[in-house]
């Protein structure tokens, strides 16, 4: 019995030394990523081996793509295309379709899941399956004030009066399908799209042409109609600022044009609702590979590039914002206004999908006619044929 108990074991340690053998990789990784996190990243790849014997010896080739140029050129050629890459929220359900990702390893998603805001991770997922890893949580829309100035940021039309009251602007970008989404989805107008197995889009999911749309565009024509609004969104082109719709990436230009009164919140209610919008994310996605080593070796290199370690230490060094829960806990996040603004504003919010290209021109038009008061004097059954018209269209960009 010992004999038989002692093969076991011997035979036990030999799998055991043979899994951690397969488990090495020596050969070539290629990384797209964004060019101003390329340097970042290299270093962050080598602390990786340092910390991992068993990747030591592996080739990590990173190269600057930026997000929406990564995932059109590996849906061209998944198989030429980089094994692991970072891209934007809007193009997985493309990326799916083609092939070119691969779901997240069962333990890794439950981590994910754990470890990073609900909205990354709804990001990251379709249907009831991982596909990526969330990196950040820093691409939405949120309030940028004049704290002297404004009495309540969480109201509209307080925010309105005040403005007016002190001949100031308040700035949004009205004609824009990506802010006018605050207050469609804000009033509970849904719209969205679904694609097929080749990436074409083939559903539309739309609450436009209802009670809530009619709300939603009755509040846009309100906003629009105070003597106080600009269309805008760029601090760096508005003048004479109370308030501005706008992201992270005019933290700066905010900082200096209302100097001590700098202020930055989530988005404020109208007409009784929270206003919503797109919520925006960067995320690493793996390829599949014929090679389980590689694949092995590819899981675990975008599971740390985007662990709260790493998360934390691109914060600190390009001023992207974490999606793990525990980095953005982090003395200096939390003093980022501009990142708790807009953290607490993708509360509200709806993770971008894939929209048509033709959505943001119509869009465009259905704004400009409420800054033109081509609407001011419509009855809510006029707005209604209004977007019953909008959703029409939208439904014709549909695959056939």
């Amino acid at each position: 019995m010992k004999k038989i108990l002692s093969v076991v074991l011997a035979f036990a340690m030999l799998l055991s030394l043979a899994s951690i053998a397969m488990a090495d990789y020596s050969g070539d990784i290629k990384i797209w990523i964004a060019e101003n996190v390329v340097d970042f990243t290299k270093q962050q790849v080598e602390a990786f081996k340092a910390a991992n014997p068993e990747y030591a010896n592996m080739n990590v080739i990173v190269e600057p793509v930026g997000e929406g140029d990564a995932a059109s050129n590996i849906i061209t050629d998944v198989e030429a295309g980089a094994d692991i890459f970072g891209f934007a929220q809007d193009q997985l359900a493309r990326l799916v379709a083609a092939g070119a990702l691969l779901d997240v390893e069962p333990s890794n998603a439950e981590k994910v899941t754990a470890e990073n805001d609900a909205g990354s991770v709804a990001a990251v997922t379709l249907g009831d399956t991982m596909y990526a890893y969330p990196m950040t949580s820093d691409n939405g829309y949120f309030l940028y004030y004049d704290k002297s100035v404004l009495s309540d940021p969480s109201s509209m039309e307080q925010i309105l009066a005040d403005c007016e009251a002190a001949g100031k602007n308040f700035y949004m970008e009205i004609n824009s399908g990506w802010y006018q989404t605050a207050f469609f989805f804000g009033a509970g107008a849904e719209l969205t799209f679904e694609s097929n197995d080749e990436g074409q889009l083939v559903k539309m999911n739309s609450g436009y042409a209802s009670d809530n749309g009619v709300k939603a565009l009755k509040s846009i024509i309100k906003v629009a109609a105070s003597p106080a609004f600009v269309n805008g969104s760029s601090v760096s082109n508005a003048n004479n600022i109370c308030a501005i719709v706008d992201g992270t990436w005019d933290a700066t230009a905010a900082k200096e044009a209302l100097g001590d009164n700098y202020a930055a919140t989530k988005l404020p209610t109208v007409d009784g609702y929270q206003m919503s919008g797109f919520g925006g994310f960067k995320m690493l996605g793996v390829k599949p590979q014929t090679d389980d080593d590689k694949l092995a070796a590819c899981d675990a290199l975008a599971a740390y590039l985007t662990s709260e370690e790493v998360q934390l230490a691109r914060y600190n060094a390009v001023g992207w914002g974490p999606s793990n829960l525990n980095a953005q806990q982090n003395e200096a996040v939390q003093a980022d206004e501009a990142l708790s603004a807009l953290a607490a504003q993708l509360a509200f919010c709806e993770p971008q999908g894939q929209y048509p290209g033709e959505y943001w021109s119509l869009a465009t038009a259905l704004g400009d006619d409420v800054i033109a008061d081509k609407l001011d004097n419509a009855d809510d059954a006029a707005l209604l044929e209004t977007l019953k018209n909008f959703e029409a269209t939208c439904e014709g960009y549909l695959a056939k």
